[in-house]
């Protein structure tokens, strides 16, 4: 009987270097635990907020080691493994993209918890903006601070304002609002002029002084040098 006939209740007979059971069409060399390895290996098709977080990975990336200047939408798009079409389905232009990576990877200043204390709250307060600020993201927004042309400049002034220097001056006036409930500040201190001083005393460090002098003691030392004489009660 040739290879390929009929066996028994019409199986087929395997021919020469082709596995039992292997059914027809199939390659000789087929292995189906490997070709399950090799589909797994493959990226998948990633959709929705796994591809946008991946984008705004690989926009940080860019903007830290590049610059703002050397990020592009194509850069960005390889780099994340994806089409440039799915930027554009997103972003009109880089400018859009870059705000909404810093947006969603900044930490907001809202969440400072009541800890009976004026001080340890200013300083936990301070000591989050300095994490931020030394971290990847903190790095990538510096960056864009330093670089960022006059006609831009508005747009990114715009952000910062709006997401970080607000935030953060909104939330210092609630800590002092408590801490005058409490009777360890005085009331006269509870102004959006003294909560504008820390803002102001971190962009000076960040963009003047620089990052390395941001050692693990700054947060103590702004709350007790600066504030603390400003509004103790």
């Amino acid at each position: 009987m040739g290879s390929g006939a009929v066996v028994g209740s019409g199986a087929v007979a395997a021919g020469p270097g082709v596995e039992e059971g292997a059914g027809p069409g199939v390659a000789p060399d087929f292995c189906p635990v490997r070709a399950a390895r090799q589909a797994l290996a493959r990226p998948g098709r990633r959709r929705g907020k796994e591809l946008e977080n991946a984008i705004f990975e690989a926009a940080l990336d860019q903007l830290t080691s590049g610059g703002y200047a050397r990020l592009t939408m194509e850069g960005v798009a390889s780099a994340a493994r994806t089409g440039k079409a799915a930027l554009y389905r997103r972003w009109a232009s880089k400018d859009e993209l870059v705000i909404d990576a810093l947006d969603a990877t900044l930490p907001r200043p809202y969440d400072t918890p009541d800890l009976g204390s004026a001080r340890d709250e200013l300083q936990r307060l301070v000591e989050g903006f300095t994490e931020a600020m030394t971290s990847r993201v903190g790095s990538a927004l510096n960056a864009l601070m330093g670089e960022i042309d006059h006609e831009r400049a508005e747009v990114f002034k715009c952000f910062i304002t709006d997401r970080v220097l607000e935030p953060t001056a909104g939330t210092i006036l609630e800590i002092l609002r408590r801490g005058a409930e409490r009777g360890d500040v005085r009331p006269g201190a509870v102004t959006p002029l003294v909560a504008d001083v820390i803002p102001a005393v971190l962009l000076y460090q960040v963009k003047i002084r620089g990052l390395e002098t941001m050692g693990p003691d700054f947060a103590g030392r702004l709350v007790d040098e600066v504030l603390e004489p400003m509004i103790r009660a």
